[in-house]
């Protein structure tokens, strides 16, 4: 990885994706800091990454290296925390039943990700299939429950949810580009964990073994 990429390039997109997935557009608009969940779901999530050999702290940061180079390789290793925990909070429903079962979805899937340790490229697919999940929760199909009413069959669907969960779905009106800036940071911080340097290892699977035909018969004959 070139220095450029490691000091100035790595460290502005997270920091970007930070200060986008923090604004909260409209009339009012607002900057909302990570949430306690956020930040307990950030450090798991930067355990899994470590684990499949996506991001390999020893290479940012290790005795071989100059003190300056250190402090780059810091620099890269605590924005995306902060990109982590910022992007799991744009992400995730702020509160009632879908903010309860987006959190257990999440809680169940890294679990299930420690369990089979995938590798960079498997590790990778998930989370963009587990942010674009989220990303279609929060803003397609919340945001069009939690829209003002349009006509008289939306106002019934959202009477009806309302009865069936006691309000307890439907959320704060987002602004339209609310969702836009939360793709966007999505996107950004996918680019930058694939940009990060990864492992030296590579994990291999090994599915069935097989051995000589010797040492079958071998065995055989003992």
């Amino acid at each position: 990885m070139t220095a450029v990429r490691e000091a100035v390039a790595l460290p502005m997109m997270f920091l970007t994706v930070v200060a986008t997935a923090a604004i909260r557009p409209g009339a009012n608009g607002s900057i909302v800091p990570p949430s306690l969940a956020s930040l307990v779901g950030s450090v798991a999530l930067l355990a899994l990454l470590v684990r499949s050999g996506t991001v390999a702290p020893a290479q940012l940061v290790n005795q071989r290296r100059s003190m300056l180079a250190n402090l780059n390789g810091l620099s890269v290793l605590l924005t995306m925390f902060f990109a982590s925990a910022q992007l799991l909070t744009a992400l995730v429903p702020e509160s009632g039943v879908p903010a309860l079962v987006a959190w257990c979805v999440l809680v169940s899937l890294v679990m299930q990700a420690f369990a089979i340790a995938p590798d960079r490229t498997r590790l990778l697919r998930g989370l963009l299939v587990m942010f674009g999940a989220a990303f279609a929760l929060k803003f397609i199909v919340l945001a069009a429950i939690s829209a003002p009413a349009e006509s008289r069959i939306t106002r019934a669907l959202q009477v009806l949810f309302e009865g069936i969960t006691l309000g307890a779905v439907t959320q704060r009106a987002t602004h339209p580009l609310e969702g836009y800036f939360a793709f966007g940071a999505g996107a950004l911080y996918l680019i930058a964990i694939w940009l990060l340097p990864p492992a030296s290892w590579r994990m291999i699977r090994v599915s069935q073994i097989e051995l000589p035909a010797s040492s079958v018969e071998v065995t055989r004959e003992s």
